[in-house]
């Protein structure tokens, strides 16, 4: 008797601001594992129930019991539309007496010094709930005025009268000492023990108050939303019959426990964007697309010695570059949903990551005029340029896409579910890059009149023109605000896109690769299996992670190792006690990160430390990493000037295997089945051949114009480009050679018509 095959089963969902998609992935030991996928319209009311009819729905196409399911991955918009719409709960912020302003006065400077109307984001939590406390603590940690814990009790009465459900408690310098607010938080439990509690030194431990009392106060604010919606989401999966854990994707590409994501939701802000960008950096890695040796290969720096942990944490050291020769060694990745476009750059195949990032912005595009959070993020730019992205006309008589979106309720016009605005889904319908037939595995029935008369009525009627260079004018105009943020993000990062390649996924993303391709100058698109739910896939590539960061200021001229070395064995120790919880004894590395500055510079960089330990020399190797990272983004270093770390973070995460390699196919070429008519931006009408992408197999090629389409989205392969599916099924597109049409190829397809705009800049 034989025994039964043993399988691994997954689900991940990721919940968008139109759709919900679901992945259900069945894997056997030695087989590719196959990937079961569904997009479900987001339900807003209640976010959970997309969530499920999804994961029913996988189950039932993979034939699977939901009781197989191992491990359930999540990532979710809740948390951040819960900051933006103001929807959160009842919040006080008790902090040291004389500060509570502090959240409302920020930096005092004007992030638009031309406005005179300009307006700051007002603070999550109103004046008369924001509650001085007698207490303060030096810089040094040293106590100035001792705790008074009377006063924090005579605040009880006004708590209750306001209604608080959530309370924040950020000091001044706790970073450096956290007895204070510890004190607090029991005091609360004592006298509100149903009210929820964040420490601004749990949640960042670091210097800026201003940063640091607007992260805790959003953290309050969305804690108790949060926690009842995972509660339920959880309690409905074991119901449904899932016995694996429900694991939540991080803003910074790692993998939260549910308890950890009850206690921090705001590391939840940016979490399907991450997927996408670790669906771009697997992919990275596929292709040799920058380095890809095992994280222990390389030799400790001068001045490290290795860490230990019980010998299941491996050191994060330097690689070695074994890019292919020819490859791009840097790579987009391009995801576009139905509400919002987002691009990242990757270098030498790993998307940059940051503490800083903004939410709820009063003005959506200028930095400064959001609500600050410090919390560990993937790199990215987010602008809205989505599918459901709504297009009309402006003041001056200009195309203008976004960045208001129809989302799902009611959606574009051609959904048919009651929307009369035209959207860019509208536009791609009535140039033919969208049929009803193949539309959502045609699940969703498409109306081409619904959507035509839309765009007669907000678009080509106000502009005076006919319905074709309406629907071009929107197209173009969409792909000129998502090149423009792309560059603008590729040179703040000092890095030049020209020569780059894309990766291309989302459920819009594929339809308009090549025209962000030419504006770019890239000359290769790569649009990865399951693309239309590509940030779902992304969460079942991610590793189980946890990071934390802590104040502890060091001058290199004057550096003390032992003090730092106890710092980071803290981190590590309370790090992995989180991926232990999740992960087991599974291999894990360390990644260790030093916020450092020249003496007297205002802001940080953050450097990539090639080891966790250090020795004697070790303030020698640490600024030896300093110099390497502030002379690639500013071609030179101050030579005579002190450095200094004001923040050291430390990530914790499983190992992600790198995957096997793959055989060469054999070419063949493809003809089309059939054709399709498609208004090209550059020639007009034109016949594109019609593929089916699961028709497809590693080696064929087909040449362009065509449209590959498959359930979740479609792939346009414009004229100038052909495609081959590669051995791991790749759709790779590849511009055809003297025929680079530059950064802004296109003739005016219609003299009448102006697409260009000065929105875009």
């Amino acid at each position: 008797m034989t025994d039964k095959p043993t399988r691994s089963v997954r689900l991940a969902a990721d919940i968008g601001g139109t759709f919900t998609d679901v992945v259900l992935e069945v894997a056997r030991a030695g087989r590719p594992p196959r990937h079961f996928t569904t997009k479900i319209l987001t339900t807003h009311e209640a976010p959970a129930d997309a969530v499920l009819d999804g994961a029913e729905q996988v189950l039932a196409d993979a034939e699977v019991e939901a009781g197989e399911i191992d491990l359930v991955v999540h990532g979710t918009t809740l948390a951040t539309n819960a900051l933006i719409e103001r929807r959160g709960a009842v919040t006080a912020l008790l902090t040291t007496e004389g500060f509570r302003d502090s959240v409302a006065m920020a930096h005092e400077n004007r992030f638009e010094q031309y406005d005179l109307a300009m307006h700051r984001p007002e603070p999550l939590v109103p004046r008369h709930l924001r509650l001085g406390v007698p207490e303060r603590l030096a810089a040094t940690g040293q106590v100035l005025r001792p705790l008074d814990e009377d006063a924090v009790r005579a605040l009880v009465p006004t708590l209750v009268d306001h209604g608080v459900q959530s309370i924040a408690v950020g000091f001044l310098h706790s970073f450096v000492d956290p007895g204070h607010e510890q004190r607090v938080r029991a005091i609360l439990a004592e006298e509100l023990p149903s009210v929820a509690v964040t420490l601004s030194s749990e949640v960042c431990p670091e210097i800026r108050e201003y940063e640091r009392l607007s992260t805790a106060s959003a953290n309050a604010y969305i804690q108790p939303l949060m926690a009842a919606y995972l509660a339920d989401l959880d309690e409905r999966l074991t119901k449904l019959g899932v016995s694996g854990p429900l694991l939540l994707m991080a803003s910074n590409g790692g993998l939260y426990t549910l308890d950890t994501a009850i206690q921090a939701p705001v590391g939840l802000v940016e979490s399907g964007p991450a997927g996408g960008a670790l669906l771009a950096a697997r992919v990275a890695v596929e292709l040799r697309l920058g380095s890809t040796a095992e994280p222990d290969a390389a030799e400790p720096a001068a001045g490290a010695t290795g860490a230990s942990a019980g010998g299941a944490v491996v050191d994060h050291r330097p690689t070695v570059d074994q890019t292919t020769e020819g490859a791009p060694t840097s790579l987009l990745s391009f995801d576009m949903g139905g509400t919002t476009a987002k691009l990242c750059l990757l270098v030498d195949g790993e998307p940059a990551t940051s503490r800083e990032f903004e939410v709820a912005r009063v003005y959506r595009f200028l930095k400064g005029s959001g609500l600050p959070l410090r919390i560990p993020v993937i790199d990215l730019v987010e602008i809205g340029a989505g599918g459901g992205s709504i297009a009309s006309v402006d003041q001056l008589g200009r195309t203008k896409v976004g960045p208001e979106s129809a989302g799902s309720e009611p959606g574009p016009a051609a959904y048919a579910r009651g929307g009369v605005h035209p959207t860019v889904t509208d536009a791609d319908v009535l140039a033919g890059r969208l049929d009803s037939e193949w539309f959502a595995g045609g699940a969703m029935a498409l109306d081409p009149d619904a959507a035509r008369d839309a765009m007669a009525d907000s678009v080509a009627g106000p502009l005076g023109v006919e319905i074709d260079s309406a629907v071009l004018g929107v197209g173009e105009m969409v792909a000129e605000h998502m090149a423009n943020a792309a560059r603008v993000h590729a040179v703040e990062r000092g890095h030049d896109l020209g020569g780059s390649a894309m990766v291309a996924f989302g459920g819009a993303a594929p339809l308009h690769a090549c025209r962000l391709a030419d504006r770019l100058s890239i000359d290769t698109v790569i649009v990865p299996p399951g693309a239309g739910v590509g940030s779902a896939l992304g969460f079942l590539l991610a590793p189980i992670s946890y990071e934390l960061v802590r104040t502890c200021h060091q001058r290199l001229d004057a550096f003390d190792p032992a003090e730092v070395n106890a710092v980071v064995d803290e981190l590590r120790r309370q790090a992995n006690l989180v991926v232990e919880a999740a992960a087991g004894s599974a291999r894990r590395q360390e990644t260790l990160f030093a916020s450092m500055r020249y003496r007297g510079q205002g802001h940080e960089i953050d450097v990539a430390v090639p080891f966790t330990h250090f020795g004697p020399d070790g303030a020698e190797a640490l600024l030896a990493s300093f110099d390497r990272t502030y002379r690639s983004l500013y071609t030179r270093v101050i030579p005579g000037m002190v450095a200094e770390v004001l923040t050291w973070r430390l990530r914790v995460s499983t190992v992600v295997t790198d995957p096997d390699p793959v055989a060469t196919p054999t070419a063949r070429i493809v003809p089309p089945g059939r054709t399709s008519r498609v208004l090209d931006p550059l020639a007009g009408w034109l016949d594109f051949g019609l593929h089916q992408r699961p028709d497809l197999s590693p080696g064929d090629h087909l040449n362009g114009p065509a449209l590959v389409v498959e359930d979740q989205t479609t792939t346009v392969v414009a004229p100038h480009f052909d495609a081959h599916v590669d051995g791991r099924h790749h759709l790779v597109l590849t511009r055809r050679p003297l025929t680079h049409p530059g950064s802004n190829p296109d003739p005016d397809p219609d003299p009448d018509t102006d697409t260009d705009t000065e929105e875009a800049s």
